[in-house]
């Protein structure tokens, strides 16, 4: 027994080791995936009935399996929407672990519940929906977005019971998120895409698109998804248009900014994001844009009674603790998830420890990093910039490039080790994307891959 408890010794300090190594290298190896058969034929089976020991495991992750990974943090990924936690986020995301708290109810984990809460204050605040107005944390937008939209429908069914076997509708954008697509499939509801210029959707292509509908298809329309920076191009809908068109209209109105949702924070586009103080719901990723480790989303509503009604479970065994210090916010009461982590510890912790400024700071320098890169681009022949940098999302192209030829670019720089930058599409034509939230992706990162297309 004593040689098993030296042995995990030896191994809780190789694996804090390579932890702290990890945490304070902000320029980590730019893994590339590898074929299954291939890492398989490195490490071979790791699941055997005698168990192939802690320290050889680790071994075997440490030097190849993590290097099949892309690290989300790298300065140089600017692909897709890249993340970067801040230290003090990944670090506590270790204590939350460790700490072994269930997060869904009040009873069992009040302490970190209410951490949670100091974060979803700040949240809140930023949103500026009016007093009441809360918020819980969840795995991402996509369940974010399903939580919203299930309290929406059971709310329309609730005030039109006449309508309640009807196969619900949405409208959303051709911009929006393919979660939206892919949440209603989950509801059985249907969805139909606004094809607006640009993947923006107004306030005159909703009105338009609402009194072309059936009375049958008005009948079961329910919610309006508005996109407050589309994961393309940082695309923010015309919101206080829509607002007043779903007020008119009597619609739930739902605000998606899992991804732009950072940047209410930031007082240099502050502006863009009015009416969305009008909203109903609204989902934000903080593994996004507000540098905490995966998984980490957020929905908050305005009417905390309705995702209550639409979400609370009930079950004997739940019943049973009346003390008073059991009873308080109970987060599974508001979302889709019973059993939950406290995802949004990771994030109390670092907001705590930087304050809010050092956020705001952060999150301008991916917007000032974007108006940068987009100054460049103009300023090179060779290149061109497609439509202005919006958030942190800048699109252009190589003058005279293939599909094929930015597939190469993309593969060639990969394997090198060097950054991950992918192509897009923007009205149908092959485009570089850049997508910038690392606050240390600096000037040189930018000519460095500039300098590629050359």
């Amino acid at each position: 027994m004593h040689t098993i408890d030296m042995d995990l010794v030896e191994m809780t300090l190789d694996v804090m080791k390579y932890t702290i190594d990890r945490i304070s290298n902000v320029t980590p190896e730019l893994g590339s995936p590898k074929k299954e058969e291939d890492l398989l034929r490195m490490v071979g089976e790791t699941i055997t009935p005698e168990g192939i020991g802690g320290e050889n495991a680790f071994k075997l992750f440490r030097d190849v399996l993590v290097k099949a990974t892309v690290p989300i943090d790298h300065p140089r990924h600017l692909a897709f929407v890249p993340a970067a936690p801040t230290r003090a986020a990944i670090m506590f995301d270790l204590v939350t672990s460790a700490s072994s708290i269930h997060g869904a109810y009040w009873m069992e984990g009040a302490g970190g519940i209410f951490c949670e809460n100091q974060a979803m204050k700040w949240l809140v605040s930023l949103t500026k929906l009016p007093k009441g107005a809360f918020g819980v944390f969840t795995s991402g937008g996509t369940a974010a977005n399903l939580s919203a939209l299930v309290t929406a429908r059971e709310a329309w069914r609730d005030e039109k019971p006449e309508f309640a076997r009807e196969r619900a509708l949405l409208l959303t954008s051709n911009g929006a998120h393919s979660s939206i697509k892919s949440m209603a499939k989950v509801m059985d509801a249907d969805v139909i895409l606004i094809d607006s210029e640009d993947e923006y959707l107004s306030g005159a292509d909703l009105k338009k698109t609402i009194d072309g509908l059936s009375i049958q298809d008005r009948n079961r329309l329910f919610a309006v998804v508005a996109t407050g920076g589309t994961t393309n191009a940082g695309i923010i809908d015309d919101l206080k248009t829509i607002a007043s068109i779903c007020e008119d209209e009597k619609l739930w109105f739902h605000v998606d900014c899992a991804y732009g949702g950072g940047a209410l924070a930031a007082d240099s586009v502050r502006h863009l994001f009015e009416g969305i103080e009008k909203a109903d719901s609204i989902t934000i990723d903080p593994h996004k844009w507000l540098f905490s480790p995966y998984d980490c989303g957020a929905v908050i509503y305005k009417n905390l009674e309705l995702a209550k009604k639409a979400h609370s479970q009930k079950g004997a065994y739940l019943e049973i603790f009346k003390d008073e210090g059991a009873q308080g916010f109970n987060p599974a009461d508001y979302q889709i998830q019973l059993t939950r982590r406290l995802r949004g510890l990771p994030l109390w912790f670092s907001l705590a420890m930087h304050g809010t400024n050092k956020y705001k700071r952060a999150i301008e320098r991916g917007i000032e990093l974007a108006q940068i890169a987009a100054e460049k681009i103009k300023a090179n022949d060779k290149l061109e910039l497609v439509r202005p940098a919006s958030l942190s999302v800048v699109l252009f192209k190589r003058k005279e490039w293939s599909a094929e030829d930015y597939r190469d670019w993309t593969y060639k720089n990969h394997r090198e080790g060097f950054a991950l930058v992918t192509p897009s599409l923007w009205k149908d034509e092959s485009v570089i994307r850049f997508c910038f939230i690392n606050p240390d992706t600096t000037e040189e990162d930018i000519d460095k891959i500039l300098k590629t297309l050359e």
